[in-house]
């Protein structure tokens, strides 16, 4: 397989080496909008409109002070970075803006896009959590492997990726800000989509914090745990179930009754169980 470096830190990163962008024949050049498409990669898929017009605001008074990364596409070009540029352009009335070309693959499209949106926090969580899930299966390649691609921890992608188990209206309540990504990790934490939508409506409906989200979670757990349990050995079970999670790095039940019981270690991908499974092991 082939080794990819790690991606930049942003637009600026992703401009060759030396480049001297006051070079206007050597590295970039001022391009017909209407000869540039957008990118079909792209892992934002919510543009504000009144964001863009801000933009556009701006753009007719000081234009666009970083260029778009583009490739070479058919008879024109195809962004790679830079949409929100583009469009805020188009509705300034700009009839050309500055380029850098760089020819990619696909993926490799897909990745500068992504780790543009990304260092700049313009993403939505889903967004997100989607852009992983198609990198993951264009690449065939591991959560692993992503991690050290974004300069993340791995944790943090599989976290992410549970966000895309969650029932499409709360993906959707997500994607238009409704929802925050703590919410998500409350919602996510319970086991049915009955209980995930009951307390997703509450928490829309009283407009619960995630704090307060967290507490009605702790309570209906607590609903659903018999009446007859010894208070102690509860507390005692919670806290081996804590250490093991915090060890693992995953969610892990322990189910006592009688002496006999089970420890149930969850995963969320083929990748996270050979992992765990060389753990233990």
């Amino acid at each position: 397989m082939v080794k990819h470096k790690a991606l930049g830190k942003g637009l600026s990163a992703l401009i060759p080496e030396g480049v001297d962008i006051g070079r206007e024949e050597n590295e970039y050049f001022q391009c017909p909008v209407e000869s540039i498409e957008p990118n079909p990669y792209q892992p934002r898929q919510k543009f504000v409109e009144q964001e863009i017009q801000e933009l556009a605001d701006s753009i007719r008074e000081n234009g666009i002070l970083t260029p778009l990364l583009v490739s070479r596409f058919e008879h024109g070009y195809r962004l790679i970075a830079g949409e929100r540029r583009w469009r805020a352009a188009q509705k300034a009335g700009l009839k050309r803006v500055p380029v850098v070309v760089r020819e990619t693959t696909p993926v490799e499209s897909l990745e500068l896009a992504l780790v543009e949106n990304i260092h700049r926090s313009d993403l939505n969580p889903l967004e997100e959590a989607l852009a992983y899930s198609r990198w993951l299966e264009d690449t065939h390649n591991t959560q692993d492997a992503l991690a050290k691609r974004l300069g993340k921890d791995r944790s943090t992608i599989t976290n992410m990726l549970r966000l895309l188990k969650l029932p499409r209206s709360i993906q959707e309540d997500l994607l238009q800000d409704r929802l925050s990504m703590g919410h998500a990790r409350v919602l996510a934490g319970l086991k049915t989509e009955g209980e995930q939508m009951r307390l997703r409506d509450l928490i829309l409906k009283k407009g619960l914090s995630v704090r307060q989200a967290e507490a009605r979670l702790k309570k209906t757990r607590d609903v659903q745990t018999p009446k007859s349990e010894d208070p102690e050995k509860a507390f005692y079970m919670r806290t081996l179930s804590e250490d093991l999670k915090r060890s693992l790095g995953t969610k892990v039940e322990i189910r006592s009754k009688g002496g006999k019981g089970s420890v149930i270690i969850h995963f969320y991908s083929d990748e996270e169980l050979g992992r765990l499974l060389e753990r233990l092991s």
